[in-house]
């Protein structure tokens, strides 16, 4: 695997600056812990709001509401509008900062801003097609229908691994539902969540609407706690970890409030005896090693047909002996580093287990480019085969590491892809329709997203994303995921002059 230079410990502080402030960014200064997983290096104090701001903040949030849900649905939808051409405008900025925050190689990070973009364009046309429905009434002159209406205040808790674009599935789409949004961003990428935000303040400003309609809070996890225990936030969209889950879905539902969960995936593709194996190579090493494997959608196994497992499994390890591992800003850098050393624990510690279990350690896992940037976390990525889906493989590692196992009937591999708590993402290798048909069938996979001859991650913004079990079971972004962001009221009209009661009831007085 070859590597690219990591930058200087000094240069990238000041770009990142440089580039929020072009955002319009108005970065507080403050002594809040920021540091790029690049070279390990500070990026500059940020100021970190506390926990007790979060009544005023969600005050303002509210008192806004109440303003925003008269507006018409299209002219919420224009502000959004002016959001996605400022996005647009800005786009090498805001993804320079993704990719000196987080890591993600300049593509990626790209990609990131750009799905941004692109829900900003899906809501806009959504502003206009916010339906309900007619339906009959067994009751002569009446009408029954159903509306939807704004909900209120939505609190947005982002991670870092898409530290913009979770916020603008979310905050695009409630802004042209007539919410307003509380957003707390990963507290490892400020600087591009304060820029964000000030790119959809001057949409606001420009368009006369309350700049209130959104805010953010920067500050450690207590701030979250805070956003998702109080009253006043009718819907809180969590993406993390399971356990982060765990705690939020209990809370948000002990006040009777609304939450919208994405949390872990254990992803895997099935490949089968008539896979086109270079169409599976392909598909497989992006999602299992970009991002450095910190997607939720990354791929963590494959489940090889036994007749093919030995070939693609050679064929694996030759491609990822070809991964260039390093700044992620470089030119033709696929592989950047992970968030911090925790993560490459958890990654070796993975790797230890599954050998344990019985697994071979067949590529990658080490630590690299460790003398250069001692802060930075850099590692191989690795492929173990298992014997089996042992507890390790169906336990999530947010890391590269990919698993091999091996089956040799359809229904095994489809219940070794149900087999784990998590149910996000899922794919099937194959050239057998009927094969595909089962896999997307109801006796198939049991994830939110199941895909044919593509890998797990790289969803689009057209389909509503989420997954089940572990995974949440919230929706987002495309397709009818915007009915989260409101709520449904059933009308009955009478216009008929008379009182007839339902189910032919008489209480006549």
């Amino acid at each position: 695997m070859s590597r690219t230079q990591i930058p200087g410990a000094d240069v990238l502080g000041p770009r990142a600056l440089e580039a929020a402030r072009r955002c319009g960014a108005d970065v507080p200064a403050g002594d809040g812990p920021h540091r790029s997983p690049v070279n390990g290096a500070s990026l500059g104090g940020v100021r970190w709001h506390d926990a007790s701001a979060i009544d005023e903040v969600v005050a303002r949030s509210r008192q806004a509401f109440l303003a925003w849900r008269t507006v018409p649905a299209p002219s919420r939808g224009a502000v959004v509008k002016r959001f996605g051409e400022l996005l647009s405008e800005h786009k090498a900025d805001l993804g320079l900062l993704v990719s000196l925050e987080v890591g993600k190689i300049t593509s990626e990070a790209l990609g990131e801003i750009q799905e941004m973009i692109d829900i900003c364009d899906f809501a806009v046309g959504l502003s206009r097609q916010l339906y309900g429905r007619t339906s009959v009434s067994e009751r002569p002159g009446h009408r029954l229908m159903e509306t939807w209406h704004p909900l209120g205040v939505v609190g947005v808790i982002s991670a870092f691994n898409f530290p913009a674009a979770v916020w603008a599935w979310n905050t695009a789409i409630a802004l042209v539902c007539g919410d307003t949004v509380v957003w707390k961003p990963s507290e490892q990428a400020p600087l591009t969540a304060w820029a964000g935000a000030a790119l959809l303040d001057q949409a606001l400003v420009e368009s006369g609407a309350p700049r209130e309609v959104s805010q953010i809070v920067v500050g450690d996890p207590a701030v979250g706690e805070a956003l998702v225990d109080h009253p006043d936030v009718a819907l809180v969209s969590a993406t993390g970890s399971t356990r982060m889950g765990r705690a939020v879905g209990p809370r948000v539902a002990n006040r009777f409030g609304r939450s919208l969960l994405e949390l872990g995936g254990n992803n895997a593709a099935i490949v089968a005896p008539s896979a086109d194996l270079d169409l599976a190579l392909r598909g497989i090493v992006f999602s299992a090693a970009g991002t450095a494997g910190q997607r939720c959608t990354t791929m963590r196994r494959v489940i090889a047909h036994s007749s093919v497992a030995e070939e693609l499994t050679a064929r694996l390890v030759e491609a990822y002996a070809r991964l260039p591992i390093g700044n992620p800003m470089a030119e033709g850098t696929l592989v950047g580093p992970l968030i911090h050393g925790k993560a490459q624990s958890a990654m070796a510690a993975a790797i230890a287990q599954a050998q344990s279990e019985g697994g071979k350690l067949v590529t990658g896992g080490a630590r690299v480019l460790a003398e250069e940037a001692p802060d930075a976390y850099y590692v191989e990525p690795a492929i173990v085969t298992m014997p089996g889906q042992t507890e390790i493989v169906r336990a999530e590692t947010f890391a590269p590491l990919l698993y091999v196992l091996t089956y040799d009937d359809l229904a095994d591999a489809i219940a070794l892809n149900n087999d784990v708590p998590q149910g996000l993402s899922s794919s099937l290798f194959t050239r057998d329709q009927a094969e595909a048909e089962i896999f997307v069938s109801a006796e198939g996979s049991d994830c939110g997203i199941v895909n044919v001859n593509i890998g797990t991650s790289g969803a689009e913004i057209g389909g509503a994303f989420g997954g089940e079990k572990e995974t949440g079971g919230g929706r987002e972004s495309g397709s009818d995921a915007w009915r989260a962001y409101m709520r449904r009221a059933t009308n009955t009209i009478n216009y008929s002059g008379r009182l007839p009661l339902a189910q032919g009831v008489d209480f006549t007085v």
